[in-house]
């Protein structure tokens, strides 16, 4: 009994670090393009460039975003291989409705 509790609470947790390892993507992602947005506000208020920093800003914060996020993918990876946890295969499953 204290087994089966023990795996459970195990799956548990190993859900909860995926869903915060996938949030933490997230931030990234977003964090980055709210940065480059600010960042494009300042130059265009100060510079007055009108929409162009904010353009700017917003793509470069984009690639950047993209950038940090595989970044983070790659190691989480990296730290599942290395801790020799093999990903189960998923079986296809066609529904056809006749």
């Amino acid at each position: 009994m204290e087994a089966r509790q023990a795996r459970d609470v195990s799956h548990e947790a190993a859900g909860q670090a995926a869903a915060g390892q996938a949030w933490r993507i997230i931030a990234d992602l977003f964090g980055g393009v709210f940065v480059g947005l600010a960042i494009g506000f300042i130059v265009d208020r100060f510079a007055h460039t009108g929409p162009w920093g904010l353009i700017g800003g917003v793509l470069l914060g984009f690639a950047v975003s993209v950038f940090m996020a595989w970044q983070t993918a790659q190691r989480l990876m990296a730290q599942a291989k290395a801790s020799g946890v093999e990903p189960k295969s998923v079986p296809f499953d066609e529904d056809e409705e006749v």
